[in-house]
């Protein structure tokens, strides 16, 4: 297991489009990838889960990903995040 503190970039935070996004690079990996906020922890493949953590734009996330690919899987999340989720 890897975890790492990353911050939303974009200027929306995670809304429905860049939380697609966000999924969608999660459910490439076949590890276990979520992610802590100040009062939840929310699965990173799935949209309602983390539409529901209502992640702003300078909101710190830690990144935690657990299994045989956690560190490509850390590597791809950190990337599209610092990107701007597609904005």
């Amino acid at each position: 297991m890897i975890k790492q503190t990353v911050t939303i970039k974009n200027p929306t935070g995670l809304h429905l489009r860049p939380a697609g996004l966000f999924c969608k690079t999660a459910m490439m990996y076949n590890s276990k990838i979520t992610f802590e906020t100040k009062n939840s922890i929310a699965n990173a493949k799935s949209v309602l889960s983390v539409l529901g953590a209502c992640v702003k734009s300078g909101d710190e996330i830690d990144l935690i990903c657990d299994g045989e690919d956690e560190e490509a899987a850390m590597k791809g999340m950190v990337e599209v995040i610092e990107e701007g989720l597609g904005e």
